[in-house]
């Protein structure tokens, strides 16, 4: 199978639906591309009809190119990332694994013009995060729920506002920020460094003020980080994580009981921002994002150095700090739910905490004049004859 054969089929499958955001080739299943979160099957002329284990092998093999280093990830570890160009129409972000001793191919589509905070429209948190001076700034969720894209839109408004030096540290890089105000330098994992700890450690001798990483993958990049953050560096990057209070809690495990305190002290004093995003099915199709914030203030901190306690948990501190930016999936979705973007089974599917969803999607109701139950009919028994204690 040659390049041209590789970039058609690329090109099919990108063409074949609106809105595709994955390509999926797997054995025992045709061809198929997510379309606004949904797996579908891609029609090819002429059919491949199921894809064999030799068809994926030959895929992977033209996708790593003889990239000898990319070889051995892929037989060592069972997987490995690389980047792939179809030409100036798109770039993949691409991950081959192997499966029952076959391999599958996943191609997530990266945009090639960079972000910003109005057209994604995010919150308003997202521009007081471009804002800060220093600090470790995450952004969690789960794979494919937008965590890059919302880092690139802050780091095209600093790119905007700000002539500083800023460093990232990618796997791979998924969108190219041009020179603007800021001066970028964009590396590459596999190409420019072989670890995100060391290319972590040699950013703090490239006189960055901001650093992205791609993603804190283990304790030693997160003790660099701390460092960095420690030191007057502005740092960002990614986690794994459904929540604010959960993405501590993750951090903190990757340290020894004896270590927990000073990782307690260090985080409460770098920590600025932790956001965490879910993508929602919306009304008449496509996605919308939600979002989970915690800022930092003497509570937060408080609660980082001590752990949450009956009346002091992340939760509550977000729910209450509104006003400074802060919110929770669940006030989140309630507000996506109002403006009418979801639907009330989506809003329900996707909350932390069901009951307080359901309450507040009552309290839209009621404001819309719609009833807020199905239990109709209600009227009082006037035939109930108080004088017999049997009935």
């Amino acid at each position: 199978m040659r390049r041209q054969e590789i970039d058609h089929i690329l090109s099919r499958m990108l063409d074949s639906h609106g809105n595709v955001s994955d390509l999926n080739l797997t054995v025992g299943k045709p061809l198929q591309v997510e379309s606004s979160g949904e797996l579908v099957s891609v029609d090819m002329e002429p059919d491949l009809g199921s894809l064999t284990p030799f068809q994926t092998e030959i895929f992977a093999l033209n996708l790593i190119n003889q990239d000898r280093r990319l070889t051995e990830i892929l037989i060592n570890e069972g997987s490995c990332d690389l980047s792939y160009a179809l030409g100036d129409k798109a770039r993949f972000r691409v991950n081959i694994f192997s499966q029952s001793g076959k391999y599958s191919i996943v191609l997530r589509k990266l945009e090639t013009e960079v972000p910003t905070l109005e057209s994604l429209n995010l919150p308003e948190a997202f521009k007081k995060i471009a804002q800060e001076k220093n600090g470790i700034v995450l952004v969690t969720g789960a794979t494919g729920s937008g965590k890059s894209t919302s880092l690139a839109a802050v780091l095209n408004e600093i790119n905007e506002t700000k002539s500083v030096h800023v460093v990232t540290l990618e796997d791979p890089i998924e969108f190219q920020h041009p020179q603007k105000k800021a001066t970028f330098n964009q590396r590459e994992l596999g190409t420019d460094f072989d670890t995100f700890a060391n290319g972590l450690r040699a950013a703090l001798r490239q006189a960055p003020k901001v650093i992205l990483v791609g993603e804190m993958r283990d304790r030693e990049t997160i003790e660099i980080g701390l460092s960095a953050a420690e030191t007057g560096h502005l740092v960002l990057s990614t986690l794994h994580t459904v929540d604010a209070g959960q993405t501590i809690n993750r951090i903190l495990g990757m340290f020894t009981i004896d270590e927990e305190k000073q990782i307690r002290i260090r985080l409460a004093d770098t920590i600025r921002w932790i956001v965490s995003q879910r993508l929602l099915p919306r009304i008449g199709g496509g996605r919308v994002a939600a979002f989970d914030i915690l800022g930092t203030n003497i509570r937060v901190k408080d609660t980082i150095l001590h752990g949450e306690s009956e009346g002091k948990t992340f939760y509550e501190i977000q729910s209450a700090g509104k006003a400074f930016g802060m919110t929770t999936f669940d006030d989140y979705i309630v507000g996506l739910y109002e403006q009418g973007l979801v639907t009330e089974e989506t809003a329900m599917a996707y909350a932390s905490r069901k009951s307080l969803v359901g309450r507040g999607i009552d309290s839209v109701k009621s404001k819309r004049g719609e009833a807020t139950t199905d239990i109709e009919a209600l009227e009082i028994d006037s035939d109930y004859d108080k004088s017999n204690p049997q009935r």
